[in-house]
């Protein structure tokens, strides 16, 4: 594996990815000679070496992407903001987060240097090599954890849910899961010739109507099928077999609407091949609401930062895969030694997990694996995951625990607005003086 690069903390934390949206890089104090104050930003400051280096990310991930690069002066615009806004971030965090104690912020430092196969006194090598003391490096640490933890404490709080927006949502995912859900449907089909009179009409109605009283007084319905249908199905009790519902005519996926495996529509459908009366025989997805597939799930978390690109933490995430796989090591000894978050201890394992209660990126990538697969890397708000999962089983929910989840879901559908919404209020609270400079 490439060796993290100790260099890139001289960027401090402008490389930060989303999932540390701002911590402070340099302090007044820490202004090196020829450089100077681009902005004042509260009680901190922006270093004009810092608007440089900003802008040089900003170029390189319009490359990488391939988008069109933006003239020189919309990105220094942009670099600008972008660097306001994490000292906004910062400065806010600072003065209403939980302290950090210096206990933790030695685990975290000490993370770091595991990270990139560092002793301390290494680290502390490096890190006086590339002219950054020990110092500015633990408070730039101190920062991110402070500022993460405003984030998760101040963003769920904005978001609220009422019962009406978790009874629309619900009215909408019954709906979803009717239309992309899979049925099995089995059909009395009574047929009637076009343009038939209406005499004809009315006596293939009524052998419909018998038909359908028949199974309405209990007799079985493939039954009847075999004897009334009229359908090329008629000797397999009427069954179509099992198809995406988008793959069956509307007609006969409104009609069947609400119903539960089993039961049969109170009415007869009138089309153009004549009457049908529809069973529901197999209903997949649409049931769903009612019974869930909860999935056991462990991961290893690696949180970027300037002393962990993205790019890196990808590479390391990577290669505990192929340790994992090749049976070098297991996922819980790796999570153990390595993951960044709670369920370290546990060897990453996260429990049984609901539907909706993941980040959205986390969760589609563990419903595509099979039981033991292992991710590719998988990068959240919070980090980039390796993941594994260990088992999956179905389970019936109450009205209640239905609620609850739709609830987590619309959660996370409003996290991303009101993070944007919060940003927007700390900036516009916020004391900033541009001083003018040129690069």
């Amino acid at each position: 594996m490439t060796e993290l690069s100790i260099r890139s903390i001289s960027l401090a934390l402008a490389l930060l990815s989303a999932s540390l949206p701002g911590v402070a890089q340099n302090r007044a104090a820490d202004l090196k000679p020829g450089d100077y104050i681009a902005v004042v930003v509260n009680q901190d400051v922006v270093a004009a070496s810092e608007v440089i280096q900003r802008k040089a990310r900003l170029r390189e991930e319009a490359r990488q992407r391939g988008d069109r690069m933006p003239d020189m002066d919309a990105l220094h615009k942009q670099a600008l903001e972008a660097m306001i806004e994490d000292r906004v971030l910062v400065t806010f965090a600072r003065e209403t987060g939980a302290r950090v104690d210096e206990a933790e912020l030695d685990r975290v430092v000490g993370n770091v240097a595991a990270q990139n196969k560092l002793t301390m006194p290494q680290l502390l090598e490096r890190l006086k090599a590339d002219g950054l003391d020990f110092r500015t490096f633990r408070e730039n640490l101190r920062d991110q954890l402070m500022t993460e933890r405003a984030r998760e404490r101040e963003v769920p709080a904005r978001i609220r849910i009422t019962d009406g927006d978790i009874d629309a949502y619900l009215d909408k995912r019954r709906e979803q899961l009717t239309t992309s859900g899979q049925l099995n449907l089995a059909q009395i089909l009574v047929s009637v010739p076009e343009g038939a009179p209406e005499a004809v009409v009315a006596e293939r109605r009524a052998r419909a109507e018998a038909a359908a009283a028949r199974v309405k007084a209990g007799e079985d319905f493939a039954k009847v099928a075999k004897e009334i249908s009229e359908d090329g199905n008629k000797q397999l009790g009427g069954e179509i077999g099992l198809r995406p519902a988008d793959r069956l005519p509307d007609v006969f996926v409104q009609q069947v609407k609400g119903l539960k495996t089993g039961e049969v529509s109170d009415s007869l459908l009138r089309s153009g091949a004549g009457f049908h009366l529809l069973k529901v025989v197999e209903r997949q997805g649409a049931e769903s609401l009612n019974s869930i597939v909860q999935t056991r799930v462990r991961h290893v978390l690696l949180r970027p930062s300037a002393q962990l690109t993205p790019e890196v933490a990808a590479r390391r995430l990577a290669e505990f895969k192929r340790a994992i796989e090749s049976g070098r090591t297991s996922f819980e000894q790796v999570a153990k030694d390595n993951s960044e978050d709670g369920s370290a201890a546990e060897g990453g394992d996260l429990g049984w997990m609901a539907p909706g209660v993941l980040v959205p990126e986390f969760e589609q990538a563990m419903n595509a694996l099979p039981l033991g697969g292992l991710s590719e890397p998988v990068q959240s708000r919070f980090g980039l995951h390796l993941i594994q999962v260990q088992e999956r089983r179905t389970v019936q929910i109450e009205p209640k625990q239905l609620r609850e989840q739709a609830k987590a879901a619309l959660r996370e559908s409003k996290y991303e607005e009101a993070y944007q919404e919060w940003i927007k209020e700390l900036r516009a609270r916020a004391y900033v003086e541009v001083r003018e400079w040129l690069d």
